[in-house]
């Protein structure tokens, strides 16, 4: 599988970590930067080329990594067609592809070890879509807004 990482200072050796485990483990992982570490550096750019990269790559998922992981969350989920969960457990990490077919993965490496890190990915790549009809309509209301800006109707809501 395909999967495109991103990152900032604080996310960059985990990045690079999980790059080579990856790679290890038979991925082919695409490294979107940083490449180089600079203490100053801002998410954004890395983080969303990475989200604007997996977005373009339907076979494939993303990795996003700062210090807390909830900005690059945030970061990734303003691409569209991105549906980027938050991870500190394992749990979190199979419920965002299971229920929200979450297609990027964000980590906090200033949050977690790097052996629990790695786990959450193993878990997040591992885990498929449940498909169940619950969770299937609940992300066409999300993605039905992402084209038309309507939000979906209220339950009981007349129309």
């Amino acid at each position: 599988m395909r999967i495109y990482l991103g990152s900032d200072h604080a996310g960059y050796d985990l990045k690079n970590h999980l790059v080579t485990w990856l790679t290890a483990a038979g991925h082919e992982a695409v490294d979107c930067g940083p490449h180089a570490f600079d203490a100053q550096d801002d998410y954004p750019p890395y983080v969303m080329l990475a989200a604007s990269r997996t977005a373009g790559d339907p076979d494939a998922l993303g990795i996003v990594i700062g210090g807390s992981g909830n900005g690059e969350a945030i970061a990734a989920n303003k691409i569209p067609g991105i549906r980027a969960a938050l991870a500190w457990s394992e749990e979190t990490a199979r419920l965002g592809r299971e229920h929200n077919n979450a297609n990027v993965i964000s980590i906090g490496g200033r949050m977690h070890t790097e052996d629990e890190a790695t786990r959450f990915v193993e878990v997040f790549v591992g885990t498929p879509f449940s498909n169940e009809e619950r969770h299937v309509r609940r992300i066409e209301m999300m993605s039905d807004y992402e084209k038309s800006g309507v939000l979906p109707a209220l339950p009981g809501a007349a129309g």
